[in-house]
């Protein structure tokens, strides 16, 4: 592999293990609010991203490539509220989404196929992150910030459960 691609691989790891750290500590916000079904969902949004930054891990075990882990930084969790935490989860996918973008385009200027192949994956994977993150903002602007609407809605995020890739290996 390409020093190139290599650099961005290693900094794209560090990218979801960061957003990994930043949905745990949104996970522990929401469980101080009082909306353990939110803490849930974004508990498994932490797996998730686990899950993604060992995809790249081992992509490049795969590859042979020399795997550089990063500095994670403590996250800032700035939200007063439910819509206010959904709306930076969308603003933080559509971050991620543009970093995925680039080094796609990065893969396709260096003739990397399989890397190539790799991140069809995480775009599509991307597409259904926002869209999630968009169906939370709309569910929350729907029932308001309090009452019986939010109980609710907070009992149905808390139905989310880790995908199986979670519970076994990443490949």
């Amino acid at each position: 592999m390409k020093k190139a691609i290599v650099d961005a691989i290693n900094d794209q790891i560090q990218a979801e293990f960061e957003s990994s750290y930043v949905y745990l500590a949104m996970s522990a916000k929401m469980e101080q609010m009082n909306l353990p079904g939110f803490a849930q969902w974004l508990r498994v949004q932490w797996q998730e991203e686990v899950v993604h930054a060992m995809k790249l891990y081992d992509f490049m075990i795969q590859r042979d490539a020399e795997i550089e882990l990063k500095k994670i930084d403590k996250p800032t969790v700035d939200f007063g509220s439910a819509l206010e935490a959904f709306e930076s989860v969308l603003e933080h996918e559509r971050y991620i989404t543009d970093r995925i973008h680039k080094l796609y385009a990065l893969a396709v200027k260096e003739n990397d196929y399989p890397l190539q192949t790799l991140l069809q994956w995480f775009i599509d994977e991307q597409v259904e992150e926002e869209e999630n993150a968009r169906a939370a903002i709309d569910s929350l602007k729907l029932v308001g910030e309090s009452g019986p609407g939010l109980f609710m809605l907070d009992r149905e995020m808390g139905s989310r459960t880790a995908p199986p890739e979670v519970d076994g290996a990443t490949g």
